[in-house]
């Protein structure tokens, strides 16, 4: 066992909770669906996990917070815990969080700041600077900033050709799953990845592209954390797009990534790290770019990783020997016991 498994005896217990008296003794609300952009990713996430918490033995209750008489259920029936598979906007962003707490619900994952931080491109890159996290240099760019000004983007365009180009990354500062994401290379593309992004989002983010392979790093617990396998993901596209994160074949994930035992144990470290400063709970998810250099570079973290069974947190935990049924149950027993 490595220092970093030490670090979170309660994920790795031997002992199974999946249809222990404290399983079929819990009744959990399963939270899916919304009225986000991500909306049919969520209630994918919520079938497989409603699904797989019947298996380890729990009682369980689907619920959309987008149908209003759905949301009642939350007060009439005395649900233990609510399991959230709502990812975006009001799902990660802390607004779901701050009602269940408001109503005494507990719930799976980070409270209300850490979600609302993370889901923040903007802000959680001022976190991770401050934990000395390596990120991509950007400028944040705001709708009204080009709404109120003809000529505005023209001289944005520009800026952004003079300081970023070859190539950079233009994406919504609060959204998820490479929705409004561009990678481009000419001050003309640029003003179309702007256009596109304020179609879905008010603030943009403009970043560095750093160049090389892409991993991804699962943690769990909250003040003591430990780091999941780390996967390498290799896209069939240009870069992790909607179309390879989702459709099938888009995506070769490699776990445990073929990486040396020193780079290993450093990507986990920061995905520790980042978990940490931000103030995250339950389970979260960040992403890294290694450079050419040996570098990693920090691009974001995800509060409420996918949760399908082929979905990254879970094929992680699979890698440790935790099956999907057990890592929903772990998940609900940390946030009870955290409640």
């Amino acid at each position: 066992m490595t220092c970093l498994e030490h670090m979170y005896d309660g994920f790795l217990q031997s002992e199974n909770i999946a249809n222990s008296e404290f399983a079929q003794t819990t009744t959990v609300a399963v939270l899916a669906g919304g009225s986000s952009t991500e909306r049919d990713i969520s209630l994918a996430s919520g079938k497989a996990t409603q699904e797989a918490l019947q298996e380890a033995g729990f009682r369980t209750q689907m619920i959309d917070p987008a149908q209003k008489d759905q949301m009642r259920l939350l007060f009439e029936t005395p649900f233990d815990v609510a399991f959230l598979c709502l990812h975006g906007k009001n799902g990660e962003d802390g607004s779901i969080q701050g009602f269940l707490q408001t109503i005494g619900v507990p719930y799976t994952g980070s409270d209300v700041s850490a979600s609302a931080l993370a889901y923040d491109k903007s802000r959680a890159k001022s976190v991770y600077r401050e934990a000395g996290i390596l990120v991509p240099r950007s400028i944040e760019v705001n709708r009204q900033m080009v709404a109120e000004d003809e000529e505005a983007l023209d001289r944005i365009a520009k800026e952004v050709a003079r300081e970023f180009l070859p190539l950079c990354v233009v994406k919504p500062v609060c959204e998820g799953s490479s929705y409004g994401v561009s990678i481009v290379g000419t001050e003309e593309d640029v003003k179309e990845a702007l256009k596109k992004a304020f179609d879905i989002a008010e603030r943009v983010l403009i970043e560095q592209f750093v160049q090389g392979r892409e991993y991804t790093v699962a943690v769990v617990g909250s003040n003591v954390a430990h780091a999941l396998p780390v996967i390498e993901i290799v896209p069939k596209n240009e870069f992790y797009d909607f179309a390879s994160k989702y459709e099938p074949g888009g995506s070769e994930h490699l776990c445990p990534a073929p990486l040396s035992e020193e780079k290993t144990e450093e990507v986990k470290k920061l995905a520790i790290k980042a978990h940490q400063a931000l103030g995250c709970s339950g389970a979260s998810r960040s992403d890294f770019i290694l450079d050419s250099e040996g570098r990693f570079w920090i691009l974001e973290t995800n509060t409420i990783p996918g949760m399908t069974k082929t979905s990254l947190l879970p094929d992680a935990a699979r890698a440790e020997g935790v099956e999907f049924p057990e890592l929903c149950a772990r998940l609900v027993k940390m946030a009870l016991s955290s409640s």
